[in-house]
């Protein structure tokens, strides 16, 4: 007969019944633990929230006087439109020392926008902006912003359909909802440039360029529609500095008139040396000044051929290309 050690069978079940008794203990504490954590959060919540009782000023109505609200963004008329202004609202007159917290800013941008909507608190420093593209050109309405620069504004303006409403301008926002332009580090640097390329002027127009001048004022119109184009004016004074010129636009003031000469001139190499021959060089000349009347056109002036020189007449110019 087997003989079967009864301790043996007893001890592994002393163990499994030993950790069931420690899982259910743990369980109990950790229930524990967090509801008691619960009661004192929803309690101090509780406190938080409590209003508190402020003493009103003496003679007055208990309730004290209310301060009204704020009307909502785009709610009344005016420039800026819809999300394009913020409103802080100050305690009447006699209301006594309470202190009213400011409400909160009322953002001006897009919801749609990946990077979520952009706070617009009046006189923050320059950014870019989306501005109404039909509103006035001087104090633009704003309709989203700020933006870092100016690809992340129009980038935002195509991807939420307002490219064809909207157009963007670097400023500051002004307290009514409007841009205040301000120049951008491109603008600065494009106003460098453009100055360049005027001291390239021949200097039959020393005497002439003058700040009250209409003349002068083409003049810098002309430059910059070719520097954008792509187009250098000739450097004149290449000869007096040992550098040879390399060609390009000659800007000549025609006072009589009232207007300014464009040509083509072309690099020493084929206008003086003629090192490709005298009818090449005569045909790049006719070719060059038809272009330069054709993109003139486009650009918005009025221009005419003048005499048989080939070149061309600006006398004004009838229209500006939109732009930002």
């Amino acid at each position: 007969m087997r003989v079967v050690n009864d301790p043996v069978l007893l001890w592994p079940l002393v163990a499994v019944l030993g950790f069931l008794g420690l899982a259910g203990l743990v369980v109990a504490l950790g229930r524990a633990s967090t509801a008691r954590y619960e009661f004192e959060r929803n309690l101090a919540r509780a406190g938080q929230q409590r209003p508190v009782d402020v003493p009103a000023p003496a003679g007055g109505d208990p309730a004290g006087p209310a301060t009204p609200a704020g009307p909502a963004l785009g709610e009344t008329g005016g420039p800026g439109g819809e999300g394009a202004r913020a409103r802080v609202d100050a305690p009447l007159p006699g209301a006594g020392a309470v202190e009213v917290a400011p409400q909160a800013r009322t953002a001006v941008g897009l919801a749609t926008h990946p990077a979520g909507r952009r706070l617009a608190d009046p006189g923050a420093p320059t950014a870019w902006w989306l501005v109404d593209v039909d509103g006035d050109r001087s104090a633009p309405a704003a309709l989203a912003g700020p933006f870092a620069d100016r690809v992340e504004a129009d980038w935002a303006a195509v991807a939420n359909g307002l490219d064809a409403d909207a157009r963007a301008v670097h400023g500051v926002l002004r307290p009514d909802g409007t841009v205040s332009r301000r120049p951008s580090a491109q603008d600065r640097a494009w106003l460098a440039e453009l100055g360049e390329q005027l001291d390239r002027l021949p200097e039959d127009w020393d005497e002439l360029l003058t700040d009250e001048d209409a003349l002068t004022t083409l003049v810098v119109e002309v430059t910059a529609a070719l520097v954008e184009a792509g187009l250098p004016l000739h450097d004149c004074s290449g000869a007096d500095t040992g550098e040879t010129p390399s060609g390009g636009v000659c800007l000549t003031p025609e006072p009589l008139h009232g207007g300014i000469l464009v040509s083509w001139r072309q690099h020493d190499r084929m206008s003086l040396q003629q090192v490709r021959g005298a009818a090449l060089d005569t045909a790049v000349q006719r070719t060059m000044n038809g272009t330069l009347g054709t993109l003139l056109v486009q650009f918005g002036f009025v221009v005419e051929e003048f005499a048989e020189a080939g070149c061309h007449l600006v006398t004004a110019i009838r229209t500006h290309p939109s732009g930002g």
